[in-house]
């Protein structure tokens, strides 16, 4: 195989699908280049090439169209030494792009800053792209943008226009002609550029060519009035672009510039970015954490609103883990930062998102193709317009003309072409601020199809930690039994030791020291306390030293049959009670297992864990299960309801449902395990709720109705104005106000998404 290099470049001035597909067009045509993906909302591009490729043609290629372009620093490392993003199979956030014509995001304002947008770069701009820079749909307000002066330009050309039409009205058609052309020789500069790398259909060139025909036909005050408006449509939709590109953009101003870094007993302040893996900080009551890392001291409440949308603040000890940009409530905390800046939780999501978008939905891709031959067909019609009644019937030649004119102005399907992208990309990062990730619009689409959700059990549906329910007492009380099973266990970190302790920690119980402790491997633990000889023993364990009879044995027996695991306390060899444990269901699971079922989805639990505890536990929360598994059971189980005809969803926190994530329709990673989880799924819910999964599928079906409605908006606004046209109720301007204002209310309308309240 030649070795793919790939080479990642910021492009600013891009804010719709029209403007990546010209770029993609363009760029593919150079010699070398296998692959070009280009992204609206994150302003960038990535070329994937076989090394022989001439760079600074490639530069020159996307200058020529208007925008300003900038390789990132080291970012033509061969692809297989960069982990090649090609490890998916499903088609999501790889960048190595799929068929990208013209996708992604609002309005095209071709000349506005974009420029700043770099989280996605590779090494060391990446890091600086963190902060400091606006990432503002334009640098500086919007009438010091090109495009901005150049709309106050054409319009203080067209007043002067209409002055000198009323002073000399003689010079009126000049003055006019002249004010077009302010507006019109940027625009038609652009359409040649783009005809000549292979886009001939440009709105630029539809606009163009209806200004030119204007002028031919003696309506050069509405060829001056179009060509205004045209730029002031562009405009409003480059400020709508920005708009939605911000909303992602605001997460990476969460985390703070500085942090105070502690070296040799001393704090100093150093930037956020420049922190190593391993560093210590100390974060004050009331600061924002700086980065991801581990609690090393203190205890306070940690408000994680800023990350993952959870509203009450959380309390978090040693050991516990932070994520850069939550606000520590009130005391000061010691943290070992995990991750470097480029890496933390925030940037990651940041750079999901913005892959996400270079990845394509079904919708868009039909979109794509069937804009791809709407533009010429309408072309044609208009074409048919001008010239089939004056020829066959004996129409007048200007009336026709000036109608078909005006349908090509009609026809221009910048509003159909963002109507998906622009609502995938407002529900991607209004996912994204509410802790659900998804990993482009393919994933967003299929969600709201999902008919069954396969859950794992440990740390998703239960804490993941056994925790003590029954505590049966034959002699002593259940405070004794507790309080003497806890003196054995301290210092133990086995998971149902920690359920003892936590449980007489709960209850404010004593724990006095014991002596003469001793592991009794396979059966339990003894020791000795206050002259009485205690045992923390197995069942099977307390049977062999004749401790249990019959009742005893049958109270154990109910016990195992609920799911728990039980140990036998023995007070000088006599039986004095019983401890029950099981990992309990999750506070949220019920809810959210019950907002699943209303919305019509079937559920299912899979698990390693015994066929007791597994009927146990999903009798609790009223869903199928299956038992005993290994991760290639859960694997075979997902595939055997997908030839059922379900579209499923496999939910799992990590390591041991990575092959049936991969295997899902859908891949959701609950928050525990996200490493190897983010890797293998295709979305992930940051807080491991429950009720997060059914959020996402009512996210994704909320979605898909926006889209609806935006393409029924665009073609809708098209159709009637179609009609008006040919009937002569309408003319030019009202069709070109047809088009920006049909791409400004879609814009708007996919724009609601990112209000909802979930």
């Amino acid at each position: 195989m030649a070795e793919t290099n790939e080479t990642r470049y910021r492009v600013g001035g891009m804010d719709c699908a029209a403007c990546a597909s010209k770029i993609d067009t363009a760029v593919r045509r150079v010699a070398g280049v296998a692959d070009v993906s280009v992204s609206v909302m994150a302003g960038t591009m990535t070329v994937r090439h076989d090394g022989s490729s001439d760079l600074k043609a490639i530069e020159k290629k996307v200058t020529g169209l208007g925008y300003s372009v900038s390789p990132f620093a080291g970012s033509a490392a061969p692809a297989h030494e960069r982990g090649s993003h090609d490890h998916h199979d499903h088609d999501h956030g790889d960048h190595a792009g799929h068929d990208h014509e013209g996708h992604d995001h609002a309005g095209h304002d071709h000349d506005h800053a974009g420029h700043d947008h770099d989280h996605a770069a590779h090494g060391e701009t990446e890091i600086e792209g963190l902060h400091g820079h606006d990432h503002g749909p334009m640098t500086g307000p919007w009438w010091q943008s090109r495009k901005g002066r150049l709309t106050i330009l054409s319009g203080a050309a067209l007043v002067a226009a209409y002055a000198i039409g009323h002073l000399v009205p003689a010079s009126a058609s000049y003055a006019f002609i002249i004010a077009m052309l302010i507006g019109l020789v940027p625009i038609a500069r652009r359409a040649v550029m783009a005809a000549l790398s292979g886009t001939p259909f440009s709105i630029e060139m539809l606009m163009t060519i209806a200004a030119v025909g204007a002028v031919i036909i003696n309506a050069g005050e509405e060829a001056a009035t179009v060509v205004f408006l045209f730029l002031v449509g562009e405009l409003l939709e480059g400020v709508a672009a920005g708009k939605a590109r911000e909303s992602i953009q605001s997460l990476t101003a969460l985390v703070p510039k500085n942090a105070l870094l502690e070296e040799n007993g001393q704090t100093r302040e150093v930037p956020a970015e420049s922190l190593a893996v391993g560093a210590i900080i100390m974060v004050r009551p009331g600061d924002r954490i700086s980065a991801d890392g581990i609690i090393v001291s203190g205890e306070s409440a940690i408000d994680e609103a800023p990350v993952t949308g959870e509203s009450t603040p959380v309390r978090k000890g040693v050991d516990a883990v932070v994520f850069a940009g939550t606000v520590n409530g009130d005391a000061v905390l010691r943290v070992r930062v995990t991750a470097a800046a480029a890496d933390n939780t925030i940037a990651r999501v940041v750079k999901l998102v913005e892959e996400a978008q270079e990845s394509k939905a079904p919708t868009e891709r039909f979109i794509d193709r069937f804009s791809r031959y709407y533009t010429p067909g309408v072309v044609v019609v208009a074409a048919l317009v001008a010239v089939v009644p004056p020829l066959l019937f004996g129409g007048s030649w200007s009336e026709w003309v000036y109608k078909g004119l005006a349908i090509l102005l009609i026809g221009c399907p910048c509003a159909l072409v963002i109507s998906t992208p622009a609502a995938i990309a407002a529900s991607l990062s209004a996912g994204a601020r509410r802790g659900l990730l998804m990993k482009g619009g393919a994933v967003l689409e299929t969600l709201g199809k999902v008919t069954m959700v396969a859950f794992d059990k440990t740390g998703t549906l239960t804490e993941g930690k056994p925790q003590v329910t029954d505590v049966v007492s034959f002699e002593l009380s259940e405070a004794q039994i507790l309080s003497r099973a806890a003196v054995l266990e301290q210092g133990s970190s086995h998971p149902l030791a920690l359920a003892i302790l936590n449980r007489a920690k709960a209850d404010g119980l004593p724990v006095p020291p014991a002596f003469e402790l001793e592991a009794l491997p396979g059966k339990g633990v003894s020791g000795k306390v206050g002259g009485e000889t205690l045992d923390l023993l197995s069942p099977s364990a307390a049977r062999e030293r004749g401790a249990l009879d019959g009742d005893k044995d049958a109270r154990i027996a109910v016990l195992n049959d609920e799911g728990k695991s039980v140990s036998v306390l023995l007070v000088n060899g006599v039986a004095a009670g019983l401890i029950a444990m099981r990992d309990e269901p999750r506070e949220d699971a019920k809810t959210g297992l019950s907002t699943l079922k209303s919305a019509g989805v079937k559920m299912m639990m899979l698990t390693g864990d015994n066929k007791r505890t597994a009927a146990a536990v999903a009798g609790m929360l009223g869903i199928d299960w299956r038992g005993e598994m290994m991760p290639e059971d859960k694997q075979r189980v997902v595939g055997e309801l997908k030839r059922q005809g379900f579209i499923v969803a496999k939910v799992g926190d990590g390591i041991n449902d990575a092959p049936a994530l991969a295997a899902a329709d859908i891949g959701i990673a609950m928050g525990g395990g996200t490493d190897v989880a983010l890797e293998t799924a295709d979305a992930a819910v940051l807080h491991g709720r429950v009720g997060d999964v059914a959020r996402m599928i009512e996210l994704s079906k909320r979605t898909m109705r926006n889209i609806l409605q935006n393409i029924s908006i665009a073609l809708g606004l098209k159709a009637v104005f179609l009609v008006t046209t040919i009937a002569g109720i309408t003319g030019l301007w009202p069709a070109i106000l047809a088009d920006t204002g049909a791409t400004v209310l879609v814009t708007i309308n996919a724009l609601r998404l990112l209000r909802i309240r979930m």
